[in-house]
């Protein structure tokens, strides 16, 4: 039995205990020295495991916990400052998705171009083509692989 929330680390429990040792995955690292993102992140255990996977990375993270303080740290940023926003889409005050649009109608020099990645448990492609709708450059579906986070951050920033 495995009780909710389902978390990877319980279920790899499970599966040693089960069937033994599993030989661990290679940790996969990237250096982004000198980048900084903003994570939109309204679950406190989320900020944090995603906070330590970007600093291991050596990101540097600006955390806010809805999407109005999202568009507002974009907007009281300077133009270039943030180099990609990681937008969690079910947040409260105001979601991911209209803070994106606000973002992108802002105005701002870099309100078009900035890399704007999704991150959420709905993963489905109905989701994903959402996300991309709204004016998003991608989506991470939570919980958060480092290789699928650093794959799209080479290839947006």
């Amino acid at each position: 039995m495995i009780t909710k929330p389902l978390f990877q680390s319980v279920l790899l429990d499970l599966l040693v205990e089960k069937y033994g040792s599993i030989a661990p995955k290679e940790d996969v690292t990237r250096d982004f020295a000198g980048m900084k993102v903003m994570l939109a992140e309204d679950n406190e255990m989320n900020m944090e495991i995603s906070e330590d996977i970007l600093t291991k990375a050596k990101l540097s993270v600006v955390k806010v916990v809805n999407g109005q303080e999202a568009v507002d740290a974009f907007l009281q940023s300077q133009p270039g400052e943030i180099q990609a926003i990681l937008m969690d889409i079910q947040m409260p005050v105001m979601d991911g998705y209209e803070a994106t649009k606000k973002i992108r109608e802002s105005g701002r020099e870099d309100a078009e171009s900035i890399p704007i990645i999704a991150l959420t448990a709905n993963a489905f492609a109905e989701d994903v083509q959402r996300a991309l709708d709204a004016g998003m450059n991608g989506h991470i579906a939570k919980p958060i692989s480092k290789q699928a986070l650093f794959t799209l951050l080479d290839k947006v920033l």
